[in-house]
């Protein structure tokens, strides 16, 4: 009887953390954010993308989107080098004051919609 317990935990442990993923409720769409400034950092990574953006007032970490939505789009990863100037709209998060959840990055006047 122990062997379907057993099968059944993995399921509810993957379906938990697509939940927890998923969370977009921790962001404030009701306070939307147009931010401009130079990317100090990046990362093209999975489960999300993300760019730290140094603006003239705060550096910020904006969570992307993942790589193959980015890339589908027209984002290249070098199109987040370290050094270049970034335009970042989307909300901040209402617990880390320093993240956003970017909805759409300019880069070289180039708009990515990125939800």
């Amino acid at each position: 009887m122990k062997r379907p317990v057993l099968l059944v935990l993995p399921v509810l442990f993957c379906t938990a953390s697509a939940f927890a993923h998923h969370g977009w409720s921790e962001y404030d769409a009701n306070q939307p954010l147009k931010l401009e400034g130079t990317i100090q950092e990046s990362g093209y990574v999975h489960p999300h993308g993300f760019v730290v953006l140094k603006t003239p007032n705060k550096t910020w970490t904006a969570v992307l989107a993942p790589p193959t939505r980015m890339e589908n789009r027209g984002l290249a990863k070098e199109m987040l080098a370290p050094g270049g100037k970034a335009t970042v709209e989307g909300y901040p998060n209402r617990e880390k004051p320093e993240e956003m959840r970017a909805e759409r990055i300019i880069i070289n006047g180039k708009t990515t919609e990125l939800r």
